[in-house]
């Protein structure tokens, strides 16, 4: 017996719980730190690398935060198939890529370069505008667009 009446039915859904009009706008790199700050646990951010995404839309009000991934003391692993399919399951039409340095050095290192590059690639061929990728600690930030990284 064959069983082509045997698949899945796959739902995707966002609720968002505001209107666009009372959610933060973004206009600047430290608008995005001062949101990101807000859903950082500030005593895992000196102790474990995260890696986070604000979803934003075309007038730059955020959607949400998305958890990508956790990582080590100095690592933290980052597919690039789970930051876009958030993206596209939430209607994003731009994105800021952001991890913390528990080491507290704000400095992109090549593996952050390398990542902001393949997001930037993916991006364009998703037409999801990849706004800026921001290091942060709980003292300060470094933003990859603002320092010309991309």
């Amino acid at each position: 017996m064959e069983k082509f009446n045997q698949v899945s039915e796959i739902k995707v859904q966002f609720s968002p719980n505001f209107k666009p009009s009372e959610r933060p706008k973004i206009t600047k790199s430290s608008d995005a730190y001062k949101v990101l700050l807000t859903q950082w646990d500030a005593g895992i951010m000196q102790f474990l690398e995260e890696f986070k995404v604000i979803l934003l839309n075309n007038a730059n009000h955020v959607l949400g935060i998305v958890d990508i991934a956790m990582g080590g003391k100095d690592y933290v692993m980052v597919d690039m198939r789970v930051i876009y399919s958030i993206a596209l399951t939430a209607s994003a039409s731009k994105i800021i890529l952001s991890h913390n340095h528990p080491s507290g050095k704000l400095e992109p290192s090549s593996a952050d370069l390398a990542i902001t590059k393949k997001a930037l690639e993916a991006g364009k061929l998703l037409d999801i505008e990849v706004c800026d990728h921001i290091i942060l600690t709980p003292h300060s930030y470094y933003s990859l667009k603002d320092n010309g990284d991309f």
